[in-house]
């Protein structure tokens, strides 16, 4: 169960006040987009894909714009796009319009439930935008905490200092990305990743982190994730017949969420216990 995208990831952001980019929805005005524009001077139209598949800017699938010809001419070719990711398959409905934040300084963040450090884990780098894993080790910070006391500006202070990371952005830092902590241990999510946030001088003469992207998984078994009130068709990954009738049969046990992987295959009768059922599902 994920979510990527700054559709919906607006929304989570917004419930623990944490500042984002401003963004607009596929039912946006042509108004609307216009006046978009006038106050940031240029906007990124993304596709939106079920599910939490990424690699969009690599796959050239993020579109910008000055104006508003170039931006509707951006949806017509990103609103129905297929996005191909390793052997998974993705097409677009719709797009968002996402204002474009001029920023010196961009900031990876990810919360997980870490099974190497049995604790949630921090991994922060003072060089965002860019694919955490090309970057060398001294570079992030991995940071396991106490789930009992949550993630504090402290914790935070010490992470971009043994980083080095510029003076100037370490307050704004360690004033808002506990927020994150609220969002991910009170809604269910195993997994939190912003990428970037991007150090915007919302205020002359200091810097106000900003949420530009978003991706989260959910624990589909925890009830805490029902707080949210999304839509239960957001997590399916296609819109086979086969898996919009399995994911209404969802049971409080977590037995849900199926994806066809081959048309013409066959289904196999579950199998419980031991070594036979893992050798099924693994």
């Amino acid at each position: 169960m994920n979510i990527s995208g700054m559709l919906y990831g607006s929304k989570l952001l917004d419930i623990v006040e944490f500042p984002r980019t401003e963004v607009l929805g596929p039912e946006s005005s042509n108004q609307q987009i216009k006046e978009l524009i006038a106050r940031h001077g240029e906007v990124f139209i993304k596709p939106i894909f079920l599910g939490g598949i990424g690699k969009k800017g690599k796959a050239g699938l993020v579109g910008r714009a000055k104006d508003l010809k170039t931006a509707l001419k951006e949806k017509e070719r990103l609103y129905f796009v297929e996005h191909k990711v390793g052997n998974n398959i993705a097409k677009a409905n719709g797009v968002t319009f996402e204002a474009a934040i001029p920023a010196e300084h961009e900031i990876y963040l990810s919360l997980t439930d870490s099974t190497r450090y049995r604790a949630p884990t921090m991994m922060m780098t003072h060089v965002g935008g860019v694919d955490i894993e090309a970057l060398p080790k001294d570079q992030i910070a991995e940071i396991p905490f106490d789930p009992t006391t949550g993630l504090k500006s402290f914790v935070i202070t010490n992470a971009l200092a043994d980083l080095k990371a510029p003076r100037e952005i370490i307050s704004p830092l360690a004033q808002n990305l506990p927020k994150l902590w609220d969002l991910f241990h009170h809604y269910g999510m195993t997994t939190l990743e912003l990428n970037p946030i991007r150090m915007s001088q919302v205020k002359p003469g200091s810097l106000t982190p900003l949420a530009c992207d978003f991706k989260c998984g959910f624990d589909r078994d925890d009830p805490r994730v029902r707080r949210l009130n999304l839509p239960s068709d957001l997590f399916a990954v296609d819109y086979s017949d086969f898996e919009q009738e399995i994911n209404q049969l969802r049971t409080y046990q977590g037995q849900s969420d199926v994806s066809v992987i081959n048309p013409n295959g066959t289904i196999l009768a579950p199998t419980f216990g031991g070594g036979a059922n893992s050798l099924v599902t693994e």
